[in-house]
Order: C-alpha cells, then structure tokens, then sequence
C-alpha cells in the first residue's frame, strides 16, 4: 500500500516476503525505513555486513544503508520520505535525530517487550486502515500514525540502552553529537572539533558516553568513516585516493594507515575480496 501526496509525499506499507524483498534494495533520496520482523531467521547483508534478525525485532534504516536480501521468511516494512514527515524538521517533537536514524554507523535493534508490541500492533493496524481512506484529511491522519510508531520505537530505544537514566539535558548532547557525526564525518576527525561545535570539553562527552555503557565519541566518529569508505570500495569504482580524499584524509597513505588500522585488511585488499 503506497501514499504519494500532490507536493511529493511518498509512504508506503508493504509486507515483504521472498516474493517481493526485492523492495527492500529500493530506497531512494532522503527515505527512511522502518522494518518489522515477524518471523525467525531472516538474513540481510547490510553495508557488506550479514545480519539474523528474528521475530519481533524492529531496524531503522536510512537511505544511505545498502541493502541485500538473502532469506526473507517474513517482514514488515514502512518506507517515507522527506516530504512526508522531515525527522529533523519534527525532531523537538519525536525526538528521534541521532537516536533512530542517524549515526548509521551502528544499526538500531529494538527488542520491544509482549505489551509494546500490543501497542506496536495496535498502532500499525490503524495505519493499514487509514491507508485505505482517500479523503482530504488522509495525509495528517497518516503522518499522526507514524509519528506514533517512531515515539513507540524511540522509548524502546531509550529504555534498552538506558538513555531515559540520563537527564534530558544530557541526552539531548549525545543525539546531538550523533547527528552532528553524520553531518560531518568527511571534514571532522576529531572528538575536540565536535566538543567545539556543542560548546563542551572532549571529556565531557567521553564521560556521557560511559555513563551509557557505549563506545566511546571517538569510536563512534571512526566507525561511521569506516562504514562509508567501506560503502564507497564496496559499492563504487572510485579510485582509492578520491575516497579517501572525499572522507577528508589528506593523502591515501594516511587513509590506507587508517582503514586497515580499522579493519584489518588494506582498502585494496578489502575490494578485491568483495
């Protein structure tokens, strides 16, 4: 089922099995996918990464993840754009930038509990029927479903990865960072130039980001370069010097030290594996 609005809207809801995954490698400019597991052992490769997900787990995905399926045994999906409902545009609303889809580097999963996924069902089965309506008023009605799924899916997250200990001044930096990294990760390098950015020391974030149990900013900022050099070898034929020099190393001696630090393997030697 698929909404498409006078001004460029796009939303869709579709149930994917192994007839039709391949929806799931059709994501296009500044769309954002929801997708809900509903039954076990379904595989995907993701930015060259195998991934399991089981019934009942929930992913967030941008348009920058690289999608392949390889078993599909049942999946729920949502897929809208920017013109539908901007996640930073309602982000004061929501609460979701930095936390469900941006930071890409680290894949969300949301293991919602027997009543969230009540509330999840309940809320998605609303949806499928205001899809079916064509009235004036079909637009606001879906973007109001949505918005309910993200704020479902966002105190999921926030409880499983005890974001809701934290006060909200605090948790407001770390989504901050988050999306100031995606923003910036091609020309920023450092912690101390996101510090600068949020008008805090390095420590203060290193500190935030222990209390959470997580990686550290750094690892963060390194992991997301990662994920798009490894994107670019995988995806592209651009020279290994314009990928690194696109990602903001000043020569590809320094973004060959880099990667291979990272992942083990040269960025030649980690295309010619692909």
């Amino acid at each position: 089922m698929k909404y498409s609005g006078i001004s460029g809207e796009s939303f869709e809801v579709v149930n994917i099995t192994s007839e039709n995954c391949y929806v799931l490698k059709e994501s296009k400019k500044s769309e954002l996918t929801l997708l809900w597991f509903t039954e076990n052992a379904n595989e995907l490769i993701i930015d060259t990464q195998p991934m399991t997900f089981d019934k009942n787990t929930l992913i967030t995905l941008t348009e920058f993840h690289q999608v392949r399926p390889v078993k599909i045994t049942g999946l729920k999906m949502l897929r809208f754009n920017r013109p539908f409902y901007c996640i930073i545009d309602h982000d004061s609303e929501v609460g979701c930038r930095g936390v469900l889809f941006f930071g890409s580097s680290t894949l969300p999963r949301l293991q919602p509990s027997e009543k969230e996924i009540e509330l999840l069902e309940a809320v998605w089965k609303m949806l499928l029927l205001e899809m079916e309506s064509k009235d004036e008023l079909q637009l606001e009605m879906l973007q109001m479903m949505l918005k309910r799924i993200l704020i479902l899916c966002i105190r999921i997250y926030k409880q499983q990865h005890y974001i809701s200990e934290l006060d909200q001044s605090k948790a407001d930096i770390i989504r901050a960072f988050n999306y100031l990294v995606e923003t910036h990760f091609r020309e920023k390098h450092t912690v101390a130039e996101y510090a600068e950015l949020l008008f805090k020391s390095p420590k203060t974030l290193a500190n935030l980001f222990s209390k959470m149990g997580s990686k550290s900013p750094l690892q963060y900022i390194q992991e997301r370069i990662l994920l798009e050099a490894r994107r670019a070898l995988t995806y592209t034929d651009k020279p290994i010097a314009e990928i690194g020099e696109e990602l903001g190393f000043n020569d590809i001696q320094s973004f060959s030290r880099f990667f291979k630090k990272q992942q083990g393997l040269s960025p030649s030697d980690f295309r010619a594996a692909k």
